[in-house]
């Protein structure tokens, strides 16, 4: 957003029925939550069809919007709701959230420690690279990817994850720290021989 507004007087011009303010609201935070969908879905189209169920849930809902956080972090809470439904929709069966992070997440430690430091900024700014970064971003297990991503590529801070996503922000802090060391045991093969071959090994 290259400059403020008011967004409290946005939000009563939207409880009030102004389709302006309405576009005006899409305009703003159409792109963030395309972003967190599209990471989510792994699919374009359904990224855009959860970002359009976002919003009109968002508008629909928007009399019940108490300001306790920022419009922008209820939206991501809507946004990663609309597309759970979705990604669980296929599924005969349903699992708990907790049940997935345990079975999927628990006791994850690195067997290869490869510190990704060593290699060149230049390698981090590839074509090829962000592929690979965003491809086991993708793979993440359900309970972790989302927080990894309104964290880590969203930027926001552990309070506003926990209210977007409806966790105690410890629960956050756990799964963030569990995200990163399954990102650093999948990519670390990957990164390990770009080092190899830089140093021409």
């Amino acid at each position: 957003m290259s400059e403020p507004y008011d967004e409290a007087a946005l939000i009563a011009r939207i409880q009030a029925g102004d389709k302006a303010a309405c576009a005006e609201c899409i305009e703003i935070h159409s792109p963030a939550v395309y972003r967190l969908a599209l990471r989510l879905m792994q699919n374009e189209a359904e990224a855009e069809d959860v970002m359009q169920e976002t919003f009109l849930n968002a508008f629909k809902a928007i009399d019940s919007f108490e300001g306790r956080s920022g419009l922008g972090t209820w939206l991501y809470r809507i946004a990663h709701n609309a597309a759970m439904m979705r990604l669980r929709r296929p599924n005969p069966y349903t699992v708990s959230v907790e049940e997935t992070l345990s079975s999927e997440t628990q006791g994850i430690v690195p067997r290869q420690l490869f510190d990704w430091c060593c290699l060149p900024e230049e390698d981090f700014e590839s074509d090829e690279v962000r592929t690979e970064l965003e491809q086991a971003i993708g793979e993440l297990p359900e309970a972790l990817k989302a927080v990894f991503i309104l964290r880590e590529l969203e930027g926001l801070s552990t309070a506003e994850t926990a209210e977007a996503l409806d966790l105690s922000p410890g629960a956050v802090k756990v799964r963030l720290h569990r995200a990163r060391l399954w990102l650093r045991e999948r990519l670390t093969p990957y990164f390990a021989e770009l080092a190899h071959e830089a140093q021409g090994i």
